[in-house]
């Protein structure tokens, strides 16, 4: 087998993950179970980590997977050390976390630091990607931070009232803060202003030293996803983020 033809097979729960939005997990059972068949190939000999030509047709419960199904919808769970961009100089991008033929015309949906993980959204539809990062919607992103010093309820209110920024018009806020810990947040934004968890941690005098996020608009981080793994999102995930359409007359 070639390189090149090596690099176009991908592990088969990845793929029915893929093709049906379904967790790896559930994936997993569904071989297990023996409902996933492949063409050409003996239904015993099948395996999670059984590697699936692209071209190869494969059937849940004798239905055969559309293997393609226009525009694209992944959540991924970003690891730290790469940068929420589609390609860079320097340092490995979240495309590079995916197979090679899932990364045509594939995007981050806004961005995460280098050293941020938790949940990223990429997909190839920029209508749906503009309306989730537009401020005009305002969809709230939830994180989870850890920072060097204790937090004390003065922090505590500072962040809930508001703190203004080095060159900015308005008070940056957090809202819904959950203490975790002694160093240890849980608070959501709205406002998504650049670098603001960070920054607002320096106006009260501490440092972030980790930061997760758990939470965009309706979307919780699929528990399942280890670090580096992603899936695509389902028809309702994906349907969160669009208008509510008018009821039937």
């Amino acid at each position: 087998m070639t390189e090149p033809e090596k690099r176009r097979r991908r592990r088969l729960d990845f793929l029915i993950a893929r093709l049906t939005g379904m967790t790896r997990k559930e994936a997993k059972q569904l071989i297990k179970a023996g409902r996933i068949e492949v063409e050409g190939r003996e239904n015993e000999g099948l395996k999670a980590q059984s590697r699936i030509g692209v071209e190869e047709a494969i059937f849940l419960d004798d239905q055969q997977l559309e293997r393609e199904s226009g525009e694209r919808y992944l959540m991924l769970n970003k690891p730290t050390g790469v940068v929420s961009a589609t390609k860079d100089d320097y340092d490995p991008t979240v495309l590079d976390l995916l197979e090679p033929e899932l990364r045509r015309g594939l995007h981050p949906v806004g961005r995460l630091d280098k050293d941020t993980t938790g949940l990223l959204l990429l997909t190839t539809d920029g209508e749906w990607s503009h309306r989730i990062t537009s401020p005009r919607h305002g969809f709230p992103k939830t994180y989870r931070v850890w920072v060097a010093d204790p937090i004390d309820d003065e922090t505590l209110a500072s962040l809930e009232e508001g703190i203004m920024l080095r060159g900015e018009d308005t008070a940056a806020v957090a809202h819904d803060i959950e203490r975790l810990g002694r160093a240890e947040l849980r608070l959501t934004l709205t406002q998504g202003r650049y670098h603001q968890i960070k920054r607002m941690m320096g106006a009260v005098g501490n440092r972030v030293v980790r930061l997760h996020r758990e939470r965009v608009g309706p979307i919780d981080l699929d528990p399942d996803l280890e670090p580096g793994d992603y899936r695509d999102l389902n028809e309702a995930e994906v349907n969160a983020f669009l208008p509510v359409d008018d009821p039937p007359q």
